[in-house]
């Protein structure tokens, strides 16, 4: 494929390895992308059966299966909870027995916080694998970091192995805590000075690395505990765009649209050439958002001037703010979020699995 070779996208929803392999009798396939984790796997699967370009199977897996992950930076030296398998029962009882309660048990392949549960005690542990029979392997039990946390991600696009751009954000209420519990979901670009956001460009780098990133977009986040050294931890790294509208508000903070940076990535890998990134600006950005108790939230009370995009879904109330303070967003994003609970605020359950 040249830039003067015409390109044609077939979108395939829901990816079935027949289908593809079907259209390729007739299709001649340069490149297989896929849009969220749950096509990571089934992609790269179809890239080794076609024998196309791309991440492959072993690749994919550390940017989807959370144990392989775990595993691989625990070989590389990289902080995270401490964690078990499920198997064998034996090594899952000395871990149950050493590291104290609580502790999440967490689907290996599942995105986001779908499907976590915190559980309190040992028999918790064991009466939930026995209700999951067959399908408890496809789970890992690891340590909940005690105390006061507060969660970062890390978004980035790495070419040949290279990070050309990365941003540092800042989580208001923990995820999993929102999507399981209800709450008002915030997050918000880091003054790019503080320490939190050198230190956690560095460890994201080493992080990249050690998963064998080559070329693309990246969304991985860490934990900080609250504890004397102040210790990052490596939560989870996915090989996409992040989602929530995250991507929107690193837009507006750096005027660089990740998804449009993703299209770019591929057509210049499957076209031989070489990429080259945005340069960013460097405005701050926040978003907040919350599913609603009315279809269609009236937000003409907040009329603050930096507010440069809201939501348009119903049952949903969200907006983003920019600045060229990053202390600005922060005191907006935090005076909003008791507005945004008292105004809109409402939950539903989270479903066990994402997709079906």
């Amino acid at each position: 494929m040249t830039s003067s070779t015409p390109c044609q996208v077939l979108s395939v929803n829901r990816i079935s390895p027949n289908a593809v392999s079907y259209l390729a009798r007739n299709h001649a396939i340069d490149r297989i992308i896929a849009l969220d984790d749950y096509d990571i796997e089934t992609a790269a699967d179809l890239r080794e059966h076609l024998r196309l370009p791309g991440m492959g199977a072993s690749a994919a897996r550390f940017f989807r299966d959370k144990l392989a992950m775990r595993i691989q930076a625990q070989t590389n030296g990289i902080p995270e909870p401490e964690f078990s398998p499920v198997f064998p029962h034996s090594g899952l009882s000395e871990f149950i027995q050493r590291v104290p309660a609580p502790w999440v048990l967490k689907p290996r392949d599942e995105a986001g916080s779908q499907g976590i549960k915190k559980l309190q005690n040992a028999d918790d542990v064991w009466r939930t694998l026995e209700q999951l029979g067959d399908q408890q392997s496809h789970f890992h039990l690891e340590q909940y970091v005690p105390g006061k946390i507060d969660i970062f991600h890390v978004d980035s696009i790495v070419w040949e192995g290279e990070i050309l751009l990365s941003t540092v954000s800042g989580y208001g209420a923990p995820p999993m805590v929102v999507a399981q519990g209800g709450g008002v979901f915030t997050t918000r670009l880091l003054d790019r000075q503080s320490a939190d956001a050198k230190a956690l460009t560095k460890l994201n780098k080493k992080l990249l690395k050690t998963m064998g990133m080559t070329s693309g977009i990246n969304h991985a986040e860490f934990i900080k505990a609250h504890d004397a050294g102040g210790t990052f931890y490596f939560l989870e790294v996915a090989a996409r765009v992040g989602g929530a509208h995250i991507s929107d508000m690193l837009e507006q903070g750096t005027g660089v649209n990740l998804w449009r940076e993703r299209a770019k990535i591929e057509v210049a890998l499957a076209r031989g050439e070489q990429y080259q990134a945005p340069k960013p600006n460097q405005d701050y950005s926040g978003l907040i958002i919350c599913l609603a108790k009315q279809e269609h939230p009236d937000m003409s009370a907040y009329d603050d001037p930096e507010i440069v995009w809201r939501i348009d879904r119903p049952y949903h109330a969200g907006m983003i703010i920019r600045s060229s303070d990053p202390v600005r967003v922060e005191t907006l994003l935090e005076s909003y979020k008791d507005r945004f609970a008292r105004d809109y605020l409402t939950s539903a359950p989270l479903p066990e699995k994402g997709r079906v």
